[in-house]
């Protein structure tokens, strides 16, 4: 198992800047692909962005690239997503995952393949 513990939420004015960093422990060994997915009231939840630890590349949802950045640590502990130039648009509840490499070696932004979620944090931008 994975535990996954969030933090780094709150409440910004447009234009502004947040930082969330998802704390993991337990068997990372096992999961590859981390990222972040975010919920707003009465939407589906999106991907946002995912960081393949076994080489460190990265994908963003169009909405988000250019403005977000996910960065990792180098013993796959702790990583983050800064999140600049925020919209209300970006309002929403944040849940860091993480789950294996899909078959073609990549992360993917399907909801339905990460396992171990973190409890969630709020961001708030108005």
């Amino acid at each position: 198992h994975v535990q996954l513990v969030e933090s780094g939420g709150g409440s910004v004015q447009p234009g502004g800047s947040l930082r969330l960093p998802c704390g993991a422990s337990g068997h990372t060994y096992s999961s590859n692909c981390m990222g972040w997915f975010r919920q707003a009231p009465g939407k589906e939840r999106e991907g946002v962005a995912f960081v393949y630890f076994g080489g460190g590349s990265t994908y963003y949802a169009d909405s988000v690239k250019g403005r977000f950045i996910i960065s990792k640590d180098t013993i796959k502990t702790l990583f983050y997503l800064q999140m600049n130039s925020l919209q209300p648009e970006d309002t929403g509840m944040y849940s860091c995952a993480a789950g294996p490499v899909n078959e073609y070696g990549g992360c993917p932004a399907d909801k339905a393949h990460y396992i171990y979620w973190g409890q969630g944090t709020q961001v708030t931008v108005s």
